[in-house]
């Protein structure tokens, strides 16, 4: 499932220059997955408070291709990519909106941990994931 989120960059998301700081963007990817998993049912407040589950990123690969600049708009497109039992890589996009270039490409991962700091083997049971095979995404960058 392809998930989207939209933002208007403002003045502290720049440098001097009204360019997007390079770590906005990261910030913006953290937006796009916690949105993802809500649209998918869970709530990351709710995992941590009520059964000690975070989920830290492990791993990010991000290239960045096209500087986002003050008040434009960008589109943030979160999607799985692939999980194993322990984890799960999703693709993010970001882009501005108004023109379609894209600004960064993404993969993150991320993996769960439970209360005493354990890797949780079951990641994909528990973000509603079925298997490996049926969660590959679809491209969006074009």
């Amino acid at each position: 499932m392809l998930n989207n989120i939209e933002y208007k960059v403002q003045y502290a998301d720049t440098d001097a220059y009204g360019v997007v700081w390079h770590g906005t963007y990261l910030r913006w990817m953290e937006a796009g997955r916690v949105e993802w998993l809500f649209q998918n049912g869970i709530r990351i407040d709710e995992l941590a408070r009520d059964f000690g589950i975070v989920m830290p990123v492990v791993d990010i690969n991000i290239k960045y291709k096209f500087p986002a600049k003050l008040m434009n708009n960008v589109v943030v497109s979160t999607s799985v990519k692939s999980n194993t039992s322990a984890s799960v890589t999703f693709e993010q996009i970001i882009k501005i909106k108004e023109t379609g270039k894209v600004c960064t490409v993404a993969e993150v991962r991320a993996t769960a941990l439970d209360k005493d700091g354990r890797v949780m083997r079951d990641i994909a049971g528990l973000i509603g994931l079925k298997n490996n095979a049926d969660n590959t995404a679809e491209n969006p960058v074009t």
